[in-house]
Order: C-alpha cells, then sequence, then structure tokens
C-alpha cells in the first residue's frame, strides 16, 4: 500500500481554535449538525480535540483545517494541517 493511499484514509475536519495557551497544543471546536433522533429537528452540537501545533502559529479565533494522526500524547491525536483562516 502506498504512503498516500493510507494518508488518504485519514480523517480530517475544519473547525475553530478556542484555545493556544499551551506550547504546541491549540483545542479546535469542530460543529457539527445532527438531526434529533425522534423530533428530527437539526440540532447543532460541537466537539472539542487537542491539536498538535508544531510551529505554534495558530491563535485564537483562526479556523484550520486538522488531520487525525498516531497519538502524540496523552490526549492528542490529531494534527494542524493549515490555517485556513485568520482571526480578525
Amino acid at each position: 500500500m502506498a504512503e498516500n493511499e493510507i494518508r488518504s484514509r485519514r480523517k480530517v475536519r475544519v473547525g475553530v481554535v478556542v484555545s493556544d495557551s499551551r506550547d504546541k497544543t491549540i483545542t479546535v471546536e469542530v460543529p457539527n449538525l445532527t438531526a434529533h433522533p425522534r423530533y428530527d429537528k437539526v440540532v447543532r452540537r460541537s466537539t472539542k480535540f487537542h491539536v498538535h501545533d508544531e510551529t505554534n502559529h495558530a491563535q485564537v479565533g483562526d479556523t484550520v483545517e486538522i488531520m487525525e494522526t498516531r497519538p502524540v500524547s496523552k490526549q492528542k491525536r490529531w494534527r494542524l494541517v493549515e490555517i485556513v483562516e485568520r482571526a480578525r
């Protein structure tokens, strides 16, 4: 199996940085819309991921793309791919 095939199977998410206070780590909130199981109303939920940011470039409010990766620490299973949009 080629390396590109393996990388293409990794999950990719886009979210907003809500914390950058730790060294080389950011917290990213990823929103998701789901239908309520009984009422079928669309409910807005979100998940927070701890993301490895090697260069400490991401700041609070930035929209970023993250990718699933091998465990970097106890909680970090994602890494920063790119900063999609800077905070204003």
